[in-house]
């Protein structure tokens, strides 16, 4: 991956590093505090062929980050051994899943924040020990070790995305509601789902097919029998202001009558596919298709040899993004049809204890040449390159932003995609377990993550359902999806009485799109969080470190949601400061917080439990059936003053889809003092429609006169203590709103 040059050494250093030659070592130390953030001289360094291995002591057990993996955001140091290379693997506790991220966050006793990054591709595993310490082993490349001061967790993020990269500015209609099912078995069966969410007014952006499209599981191809009205489907939903995103996987069928298969004969001409070791000739493994073969994506022809397949594929459907699966690279079988060959590749001295135990098991064989190394040394970087292959074909092909989900990811993937948590279950664990896979992708840089809202695989029910569609109408990338083998479990399969609290989450999460949507431009920028638990907004409170069943929307929305069967109510914590219920039950109702659990209730069919944070000025816009719609409609302001009276916000606005090298915007900010709300737009040249038509401040019991930019207009009190001011406005124009 590319990481920043250093050209200079670093001056007013905040850390100091000592070496030591018996036993040889390093430690590293903030200057300020002493606080010793590694010391490696805790064990020797063993430095062997294809066994790497090195210890240092923590200076703390309150550890976050490394994975991918199923478990609680806060990782047990009391010898916990975390795994490292990736697999098709349904997600379970100890094992090691479809991702790759050595990378941690740990908060120090005071609440100061650092990070450290190991930076290799081979397979490994990490230790961590209840003294504490941790070991790295790894069984190739080097120790490449970056170390992040923080000091605050944010800042942290910060620092590891300035070397991974910031993430990529998402298009505006991914950040709508997505639907999806492996089982539709017809494009009459997908397009009358999508007519059906239409029909019940449920918000959908964008729909989503998976392999029962293709044509006997060919890429690049659509079945003309059951799938024949996908391109008018297609057409259907851009008429409509939606999206259409296909699955692709990596396996390209080697067994088609040759001059009938581009994507074969394309690669074969361009020499693209991975080989095998032994016969020098494409390695062949088992997926879908039956005996396939395997893009290269090291390979410098990659791009071109991408891009045109996806081109041909364009010229019939009108697909808007690609969802890329399977890109452990998965493997039916292992290693390859053949076989792999007997060498220490395929069985190296040591192996980490890795999930099926070998390297090979359910992937390629180890010693299969990529265009200048082995597959030993590149295994977990195939998702990355095949999402930055992806992304830049999209954006070539369709002149806009692309949009990219990849089920395997390593540092550097938020810069072309997203991620799905993958295979989870239809089950409350997997329900709760869920909100730490958000937590996590948006510390490794990749915020654009969801998971399957009301599980993959397993079955569903009502209630779990409900529960899952609150929950998942705030996962940043928002997706229900499952397998042909359970119940369809759209918000329309069920009962209209559950359609009801789905579609008020929907509409709610459409109502807050502009905040989000000024979330991920941030993340973009500043390389911030979009989702982030309170342990990372809160260092400082201890109270935060093991909650991982609650989570934020940047700093200013807080999300509660109901997790366990049968609850009616949510045992919640709220650091210390002023909270506003922002649902429609309880709006404005406030809670001066010393840091401390509340009941708030949250039964089946209402509202999920949503706190603005005192200080924040929130962002939205009236919601509508999808985006296209609701960018069209008015805008409005939640103002949630702290303590003092003050507040602050943001928000970002664009065309939502315009390429960010040739892209006017226009940014403006919020500041409320006392009794006065002022806009600062600093606009570089977008020209559309913003209409504000209302402004709700809360914490105001009784009604004041107010004016706009000196004009007197309408206002009342509404709820528990929201002054809502009525407004016809142009928020591209500064303006001061007084009381």
């Amino acid at each position: 991956i590319t990481t920043p040059k250093v050209t200079n050494a670093a001056t007013n250093l905040q850390y100091k590093v000592e070496t030591r030659s018996d036993p040889f070592g390093f430690i590293v130390t903030r200057k300020d505090n002493g606080v010793v953030i590694l010391n490696t001289t805790v064990g020797p360094l063993i430095y062997a062929d294809q066994f790497i291995q090195l210890s240092s002591s923590l200076p703390t057990h309150d550890i976050y980050g490394l994975g991918e993996r199923r478990g609680n955001a806060l990782v047990s140091t009391n010898w916990n051994r975390l795994l490292f290379w990736a697999r098709d693997q349904i997600p379970k506790d100890h094992a090691n899943l479809y991702g790759d991220h050595p990378f941690y966050i740990g908060l120090e006793n005071d609440g100061k924040a650092h990070g450290v990054f190991l930076l290799n591709s081979n397979a490994k595993e990490i230790e961590l020990q209840p003294s504490p310490a941790v070991t790295w082993r790894t069984i190739g490349g080097i120790l490449d070790f970056y170390v992040f001061l923080g000091p605050t967790p944010e800042a942290v993020v910060q620092q590891y995305t300035d070397v991974v990269g910031k993430p990529f500015m998402p298009p505006y209609w991914p950040l709508g509601f997505h639907l999806c099912r492996w089982g539709y078995g017809t494009s009459e069966n997908t397009w009358n789902k999508v007519k059906e969410m239409r029909a019940a007014k449920i918000p959908q952006d964008v729909q989503w097919n998976d392999i029962d499209y293709m044509q006997q599981h060919l890429d690049f191809t659509y079945n003309h029998d059951k799938f024949n009205t996908l391109p008018n489907m297609v057409s259907d939903l851009h008429n409509n202001g939606q999206h259409y995103v296909m699955i692709i996987d990596p396996g390209i069928s080697n067994n088609q009558p040759k001059g009938n298969y581009p994507a074969y004969d394309d690669g074969m001409e361009l020499d693209v596919f991975i080989k095998d070791p032994t016969t020098m000739e494409p390695i062949v493994g088992v997926v879908w298709p039956g005996a396939t073969v395997f893009p290269d994506y090291t390979h410098p022809s990659i791009g071109s040899y991408w891009e045109k397949q996806l081109l041909r594929y364009y010229e019939l459907v009108k697909f808007d993004g690609v969802w890329i699966d399977m890109n452990e690279p998965s493997n039916f079988g292992t290693g390859s049809k053949s076989g792999c060959p007997n060498n220490t590749l395929e069985n190296p001295p040591y192996v980490p204890h890795v999930t099926g135990g070998a390297l090979q098991d359910r992937t390629l064989c180890s010693s299969a040449i990529h265009h200048s190394t082995t597959h030993y040394n590149v295994h977990s970087l195939t998702g990355l390159f095949e999402m930055k292959a992806t992304s830049e074909a999209l954006e070539s092909i369709r002149k806009k932003r692309s949009f990219v989900i990849s089920r395997s990811t390593f540092p550097s993937a938020g810069l072309y995609g997203g991620h799905w948590s993958g295979d989870i279950t239809s089950t409350w664990e997997d329900l709760r377990k869920s909100i730490v896979s958000i937590i996590n992708f948006n510390m490794f840089g990749i915020p654009m993550v969801g998971a399957d809202i009301c599980g993959f695989s397993g079955f569903t029910n009502e209630e779990l359902c409900i529960r899952w569609m609150q929950l998942g109408a705030f996962y940043p990338f928002s997706r229900n999806h499952n397998m042909k083998a359970a119940k369809a479990q759209a918000p329309v399969d069920f009962s209209t009485s559950a359609q009801v609290p789905m579609r008020n989450a929907l509409l709610k999460r459409y109502l807050l799109l502009p905040y989000l949507y000024t979330l991920f431009h941030s993340a973009h920028v500043n390389g911030t969080t979009v989702a982030r638990g309170l342990f990372l907004e809160f260092p400082q409170d201890s109270n935060t470190r093991k909650i991982d069943e609650q989570f934020m929307w940047g700093s200013g929305l807080l999300i509660s949601p109901a997790l366990y069967q049968s609850a009616s109510t949510v045992n919640a914590y709220f650091p210390a400061g002023f909270w506003y219920d922002c649902t429609t039950e309880n709006l404005g109702k406030r809670i001066n917080s010393n840091g401390q659990y509340e009941t708030l209730q949250s039964e089946l069919h209402g509202s999920i439990p949503l706190h603005i944070r005192g200080g924040n000025i929130i962002p939205a816009q009236y919601p509508d059936l999808n985006t296209k719609k609701s960018r069209k409609n008015p805008f409005l302001l939640l103002v949630a003053p702290d303590n003092t009276g003050k507040a602050c916000g943001e928000l970002y606005w664009d065309d939502g889809e315009s390429l960010m090298t040739e892209n006017p915007s226009i940014t403006i900010n919020f500041v409320l003092s006392g009794t006065s709300l002022t806009s600062y737009p600093s606009n570089t040249g977008y020209s559309g429609t913003m209409l504000l038509s209302y402004v709700s401040i809360f914490g105001i019991t009784s009604k004041p006169s107010v004016t706009f930019n000196g004009k007197e207009v309408n206002s009342e009190i509404v709820g528990n203590g929201v002054l809502k001011v009525t407004l016809v406005a142009d928020l591209t124009e500064a303006f001061v709103l007084k009381w």
